[in-house]
């Protein structure tokens, strides 16, 4: 019986212990796991591009001056066709051009300023915008414009409200390509990080894409628009 008793307690002597050491081994290898997990990098990746605008919004402001209310009227609405048939023989289309109510100032009226010594008692501004798609047709017309001030047209772009707008509209389009971009330069810095450091890339652990943003490439090239967009992306690291 006494022996029956000591066998018994051994063997459960060695199932404790045999417990206890497979215990401890998950334990462990489940701290070296967690470990693992814990150390990560986080790394960056840019895509920068260079587009062509595809929208062009030029406003063409053009001044008038007179004594005679009635006629300078005629000559605003005289101009503003003049100006739209030399836009439409030069190839863009009738639907592209509009034109605002013209902004009249009567100098007589201005409670400021000397305006006695002023020739014409009458100022008159208007705009005609050009809303195209047609970009290398507008630039060509913007360079040929000039020939309109021998119809005695007098432009007067140095107005803030007269500046060209480009604009470039298809963001949507080239997304994917730059975020692919810009999420294998990210990679290559993780795994060159991961190189230095004697360690291997894992899965990515955290991701985050930044905003696009477009920008002129320069002040000389409006036209040429600069699309950059950032990519954060944070990847565990294994020995």
């Amino acid at each position: 019986m006494q022996n029956n008793n000591k066998i018994e307690i051994i063997i459960l002597g060695v199932c404790i212990f045999l417990g206890l050491t497979v215990l401890g081994f998950f334990i462990s290898s489940a701290t070296q796991k967690f470990k693992m997990f814990d150390r990560s990098v986080t790394v960056k990746g840019l895509s920068e591009k260079e587009y062509m605008a595809d929208i062009v919004i030029w406003p063409i402001q053009f001044t008038v001056a007179d004594n005679d209310l009635t006629s300078l009227y005629h000559s605003l609405e005289q101009q503003s066709v003049i100006i739209k048939e030399f836009l439409i023989e030069m190839g863009l289309k009738q639907d592209e051009i509009s034109t605002t109510v013209p902004s009249i100032t009567d100098k007589s009226a201005q409670s400021y300023g000397n305006t006695g010594n002023t020739q014409f008692r009458y100022v008159a501004s208007q705009t005609v915008t050009v809303y195209s798609g047609n970009f290398e047709a507008t630039r060509q017309v913007m360079n040929s414009l000039s020939t309109l001030g021998k119809e005695g047209i007098v432009f007067s772009g140095a107005d803030y409200r007269a500046s060209t707008q480009y604009l470039f509209t298809r963001l949507n389009e080239i997304k994917p390509e730059m975020i692919e971009e810009a999420t294998t330069k990210a990679r290559e810095v993780a795994l060159k990080f991961a190189e230095d450091s004697q360690s291997r890339l894992g899965k990515i652990k955290r991701a985050s894409q930044g905003q696009f943003s477009i920008g002129v490439r320069d002040a000389n090239n409006p036209h040429i628009k600069k699309v950059r967009v950032v990519s954060t992306i944070e990847y565990y690291l294994t020995d």
